[in-house]
C-alpha cells in the first residue's frame, strides 16, 4: 500500500503534495487526515482544477496571463493590457476559455472592425493570440484581419520646424521641442535631468511612462536600441544649463502647447513625436547611413525609416520627374 506524506505546516494545517503529469498538486487540511482521505483528496485534485480553468472567463485568463508578464513588460505595455478586455464585447470577455473557437475571435474581430483602425484591431487579435496561446497551445488560430490602410506620414517641413520654434522660444517648452528634432521620444525628453548632459552629450537610458495606475513612473527605454548617447549643439546645451532643467511640466502640457501654437500660425497640427521622423528624414536628406541614423535615434529596426525613405524618395521623384519633362520638352518642342 502506498502512503503518502503527510506534512505539519507551521499554521497547524496539514499538507500533501503530489507531482503528476509534471504539475505539483498540493492539498491542505485543517485536521492530520488519514491515508485514506489523504488518497481520496488527492485523487480529486486533478478533476477540480481542471473544472476550475475550464470556467475560467477570457477576462480572468487575460488578467493571469498580465500578472504572469507584469514585471517584463513595460508599465506602458502592462497597462494597455489591463484594459484591452474592457473594450471587447461582453459576449466574447464573458465565455470560458476553453470554449471560445475561432469563430467567435472571428466575429469579435468583425464587430471592431466596425469602429476602429486596422492597427489597433491587430494589436487587439495579438493580445487575444497570446491569452489564448497560453491557456489552449493546441488551438490554431487562423483570423482575417481588416487589411492594412496605407499611412502617408506628415513629416514638418524646415519652415514648419522654423515657424514652431520661434514662437516656442523663450517659453519652457522650447528645450523638449528643440531635442525632439534631435529624434527623442516625448518619454525620453520627460525623463532627463541636467545631470544626464555632459558636455554637449545626452546620455538617454530612461523614459517616463503612464502605468497601470495611472501614475507616471520612469522605466527602462522602450527597446535596447533606444538606450543611447547623442551629440547636441552648443547652442543647446548652455541653454539647458541655463535653465538648470530640461523639462518639469506635465508631459501632456507639451502637446497641448504645440496644439496651440499651431492654430496660432496656422499649420498643420502634427504631433510632438512626429518630430522624431522629421529627424530621419532630414537626416536621410544629409545622406547620413542608415545604419547611423538608426542608431541616434534609438530605433531597433528599420521601420519607420523605410517609411521615411518612401516619403523622401516621393519628394526627390518629383524633382525628377520635372527635370526629365522639362529635357525632354526642349527636344520634342
Amino acid at each position: 500500500m502506498i502512503h503518502m506524506k503527510i506534512e505539519k505546516l507551521p499554521s497547524g494545517s496539514y499538507r500533501i503534495r503530489k507531482m503528476y503529469k509534471g504539475q505539483m498538486y498540493t492539498v491542505v487540511f485543517n485536521e492530520k487526515p488519514t491515508q485514506k482521505e489523504a488518497m481520496q483528496a488527492m485523487a480529486a485534485e486533478p478533476d477540480k482544477i481542471k473544472s476550475k480553468k475550464y470556467h475560467l472567463t477570457f477576462t480572468e485568463a487575460a488578467q493571469q496571463y498580465t500578472e504572469t508578464k507584469e514585471h517584463v513588460l513595460s508599465p506602458k505595455t502592462v497597462k494597455e493590457y489591463l484594459e484591452i478586455p474592457s473594450r471587447l464585447t461582453d459576449d466574447f470577455t464573458n465565455k470560458p476559455i476553453y470554449d471560445i473557437t475561432q469563430i467567435d475571435i472571428q466575429k469579435e474581430i468583425n464587430i471592431l472592425a466596425k469602429t476602429l483602425a486596422p492597427k489597433t484591431i491587430r494589436n487587439y487579435h495579438g493580445f487575444i493570440s497570446s491569452v489564448l496561446g497560453m491557456f489552449r497551445p493546441e488551438m490554431n488560430i487562423s483570423t482575417t484581419l481588416p487589411q492594412k490602410i496605407k499611412n502617408e506620414p506628415y513629416i514638418p517641413t524646415d519652415e514648419d520646424i522654423k515657424r514652431l520654434l520661434q514662437a516656442a522660444q523663450g517659453s519652457m517648452f522650447e528645450i523638449p521641442i528643440k531635442l525632439a528634432c534631435y529624434g527623442l521620444r516625448r518619454s525620453e525628453i520627460c525623463s532627463l535631468t541636467i545631470d544626464d548632459l555632459n558636455g554637449n552629450t545626452l546620455a538617454i537610458d530612461s523614459a517616463k511612462v503612464l502605468d497601470k495606475n495611472n501614475q507616471w513612473v520612469e522605466k527602462q527605454t522602450k527597446t535596447t536600441a533606444s538606450t543611447r548617447e547623442i551629440v547636441i549643439s552648443p547652442q543647446l546645451a548652455d541653454l539647458i544649463r541655463e535653465h538648470g532643467y530640461i523639462y518639469k511640466g506635465h508631459p501632456n502640457s507639451i502637446t497641448k502647447h504645440m496644439n496651440r501654437l499651431q492654430d496660432e500660425l496656422n499649420m498643420p497640427h502634427f504631433s510632438l513625436h512626429k518630430l522624431r521622423h522629421y529627424f530621419a528624414s532630414y537626416m536621410s536628406s544629409l545622406n547620413i547611413p542608415e545604419a547611423d541614423i538608426l542608431e541616434m535615434g534609438g530605433w531597433e529596426t528599420d521601420y519607420v525609416m523605410k517609411n521615411v525613405y518612401r516619403h523622401t524618395m516621393k519628394d526627390k521623384l518629383k524633382t525628377s520627374q520635372d527635370k526629365a519633362s522639362n529635357a525632354l520638352s526642349k527636344i520634342l518642342f
